[in-house]
């Protein structure tokens, strides 16, 4: 019994010689330890800019609980339009109430059926993502060329873009280039076509809301394909509607016309 007692109280002082010589935990550590410094980072918009979500998760086709970490009661969440939700993310929805703002499809408010597209070669590559993205879309697309990053001249392809619609084998078009000015101006020679470089969806918008744009150009260097995808959607879905920039628009084609051979 004695051995026993003796083997217990030396493996008590093990444990406590082993306590003794380990850290504490950053949160067992005494109150005098300056604790360090912590800077908080507010991960949602401030209440100056106004936005219609609080995060952006349309991409993603599931949505698990980790998609939804640092979101608070309230918060409102875009996500796709067919987005499904694990159990437990859509356990945490209801319970934190979270605002689902689904991205509808910009394909069902278009107009347009038919796209010719065309690009020189520094807009091959995005004009090749583009095509797919369209395609995808339901749009029916009509390439006009480059077909490689061989160098060529931009006009070429503008102008077969352009005829294209000004003879209405195609709704609208769309060209890129690097900047996507110069296609804009080849464009805007041809009778009936009026061309507009656009680097946002807003311009986007307004190009064809304001101006009845039907060729829009693009800038490879000038955006990234993420951007440029935004303001395809933007452009597509828009029209000229209101009277008074029909009325606009209608003045621009008679300065048109006076110049017609």
């Amino acid at each position: 019994m004695s051995e026993e007692n003796s083997t217990r109280d030396r493996v008590r002082a093990l444990v406590r010689q082993v306590l003794e010589n380990t850290p504490l935990a950053e949160d067992e550590q005494d109150e005098t330890t300056a604790a360090p410094q912590t800077k908080i980072i507010n991960v949602l918009p401030s209440p100056e800019i106004e936005k219609d979500f609080d995060r952006d998760e349309s991409a993603k086709d599931l949505i698990t609980e980790d998609d939804l970490r640092g979101l608070v009661g309230g918060s409102r969440l875009r996500v796709a339009e067919n987005a499904k939700f694990t159990p437990l993310a859509a356990d945490l929805i209801q319970e934190r109430r979270i605002e689902l703002i689904r991205k509808t499809s910009r394909r069902g408010a278009a107009k347009v059926q038919s796209i010719a597209i065309g690009c020189d070669h520094g807009g091959f590559e995005t004009k090749e993502n583009l095509k797919n993205f369209l395609t995808s879309l339901g749009f029916s697309v009509r390439d006009f060329g480059t077909n490689s990053t061989d160098a060529v001249d931009y006009p070429d392809f503008a102008f077969a873009v352009a005829r294209a619609v000004a003879e209405k084998s195609a709704d609208v078009g769309i060209v890129v280039d690097g900047a996507g000015i110069g296609s804009a101006m080849t464009a805007n020679k041809v009778f009936g076509v009026r061309a507009a470089a656009c680097y946002s969806p807003a311009l986007a918008k307004n190009s064809r809301e304001h101006n009845g744009a039907n060729v829009l150009t693009l800038g490879s260097g000038q955006n990234s394909f993420a951007e440029i995808k935004e303001i395809v959607e933007a452009w597509l879905s828009s029209e000229l509607t209101e009277e008074r920039h029909r009325k606009r628009v209608a003045k621009i084609e008679a300065v048109e016309r006076q110049y017609q051979r």
